[in-house]
């Protein structure tokens, strides 16, 4: 496993403990210009996670959530940068369900080469380098594999239902549901509890990277449904509906 790949799982621990200071109090929460929540928690990881990838390579560019988004005109020449959710799953701290992440993912020509989704709340890690995944938890590191299912769970998220999906499900046939929040989603169909997580329904570019690097090291496959590869280097930061499968 690389060096970069342990520094940004240590940086993803400390955001996440930041977030913990904050996840039993009384919460001061805002809304953003697209109405979506943000907490001090988000920012306060924020600070920590930029700050840190500032320091451990300087000459790779950062775009997060939670800051201000550098402009197309200037973002298009970017080779390489960090694409950084740091609380994905705002909703979910909220309710204090423990479903929510911090994302890391270095992106390199528009796709995601490695990554971490870090639970602090769960008190676990997903990481991934492009060729292996693995998940860490209190009793250690293990590597993890997609898995086949002679009937498949598909999992969806817990706070964006899609009208779209009763048809997605028809088509695919017999089936088992699961529910879970954030880019956990991603992480359940790396670990092989789960076959398939259709995303019909909106999100960001700094919602998927990271899950979607753990999720390809796994062995999945993360299209869009007209077949294309979900890209990073692009103007529109919504992404497209996209299908992760083994």
């Amino acid at each position: 496993m690389s060096t970069l790949l342990e520094s940004i799982y240590g940086i993803a621990l400390e955001a996440g403990e930041a977030i913990m200071e904050r996840y039993h109090g009384n919460v001061q929460v805002s809304e953003k210009a697209d109405s979506s929540p943000v907490t001090e928690a988000d920012l306060a990881a924020n600070t920590i996670i930029v700050e840190q990838l500032k320091a451990l390579t300087p000459d790779i560019p950062i775009l997060s959530e939670e800051s201000a988004h550098t402009p197309w005109p200037e973002r298009q020449h970017w080779s390489s940068f960090w694409l950084v959710d740091p609380l994905d799953g705002t909703k979910e701290f909220l309710r204090k369900n423990g479903e929510f992440t911090v994302n890391i993912a270095l992106i390199e020509n528009g796709k995601p080469i490695i990554a971490v989704v870090h639970a602090p709340a769960l008190d676990k890690s997903w990481l991934g380098d492009s060729e292996k995944a693995w998940l860490q938890t209190k009793a250690g590191r293990d590597q993890i594999k997609v898995r086949p299912a002679t009937v498949p769970t598909v999992v969806g998220s817990r706070s964006h239902p899609s009208p779209d999906m009763a048809s997605y499900l028809e088509k695919l046939g017999e089936h088992k549901m699961a529910e879970v929040g954030s880019s956990l989603k991603f992480c359940l169909v790396a670990e092989g509890r789960a076959q398939f997580y259709p995303r019909l329904g909106p999100t960001m570019m700094w919602d998927t990277a990271a899950g979607q690097c753990i999720a390809e090291s796994a062995g999945a496959t993360v299209k869009q449904f007209n077949g294309d590869t979900l890209s990073y280097h692009r103007e529109e930061l919504l992404n497209p509906y996209f299908v992760v499968a083994i």
